[in-house]
């Protein structure tokens, strides 16, 4: 169910009030499960895409029987649009019986239904790795990012270790209109690219480091600490926050 269809339902039911086609009672009885579904295990909120623009984000680690109860749900309320993060291929296979055209992205664990995709914003997102191991934080927010309308380029393994890589696609930091840079060990990436672009950067730490990376608090202090203006940082392996974060500035900077 899109935001706008939510919103048009809702038109809908009262215009019929208005016509004296149904009772109030017969509206409230309609209305009554838009805004949110309790399962029990879970509360489906319905109304968080006409409010926020995005729908209800399902995180894994949930039961196979949870995930099927709460997609069956969604199913039955014609959401058209549903992402899943850090979830494995069982979850998937669950869905896919539920939504045939739902696909999985095994490098971020992630499955999306699409059925009625988002409308696609015109600034692009450019993603940049300092190695290749944090490619599947990367492709968490690459992924989510896409999912929400974005055209996303990807640009990977260009840390300052060798830092003539990340000067070699310069073109790459101008043409974006957000960037998202994903570090471990000790997350200079994000201070470089700060100070190398006016548009904003989302920082990412990882967890991919050695023993004093700390399991990403020193790459997360290093770029909180960064002296580059306008790098914001997000928390631990957060791929899918940085993404959605990007994908808000970004259509935010299309309508400005």
């Amino acid at each position: 169910m899109t935001g706008e269809k939510n919103y048009m339902d809702i038109k809908e039911i009262l215009q019929d009030i208005k016509d004296g086609n149904i009772s109030v009672d017969e509206a409230a009885g309609k209305i009554r499960y838009m805004p949110f579904e309790d399962l029990k295990y879970a509360m489906i909120d319905y109304n968080r895409e006409l409010r926020v623009g995005c729908p209800e984000v399902i995180l894994g680690g949930k039961t196979l029987e949870q995930i099927q109860g709460i997609v069956t749900n969604m199913k039955k309320n014609n959401a058209e649009n549903i992402l899943l993060t850090r979830v494995g291929k069982e979850e998937y296979d669950v869905v896919k019986e539920i939504y045939p055209s739902a696909k999985y992205y095994p490098e971020c664990r992630i499955v999306a239904v699409q059925e009625n995709p988002f409308p696609k914003n015109k600034g692009l997102i450019t993603i940049f790795s300092a190695g290749t191991l944090d490619m599947p934080v990367c492709e968490e927010a690459a992924v989510t990012a896409e999912f929400l309308g974005n055209n996303v380029e990807r640009v990977y393994d260009v840390g300052v270790a060798g830092l003539h890589r990340l000067l070699s696609r310069l073109d790459k930091i101008k043409e974006a209109n957000v960037l998202i840079v994903v570090a471990g060990m000790e997350g200079a990436l994000a201070s470089v690219v700060g100070g190398l672009t006016n548009k904003p950067v989302v920082a990412v730490p990882t967890s991919r480091g050695y023993g004093a990376n700390l399991g990403g608090m020193s790459a997360l202090l290093s770029m909180l600490n960064s002296c580059a203006s306008g790098v914001g940082v997000v928390n631990i392996d957060n791929g899918f926050g940085a993404g959605y974060l990007a994908h808000n500035i970004n259509k935010l900077s299309g309508k400005i």
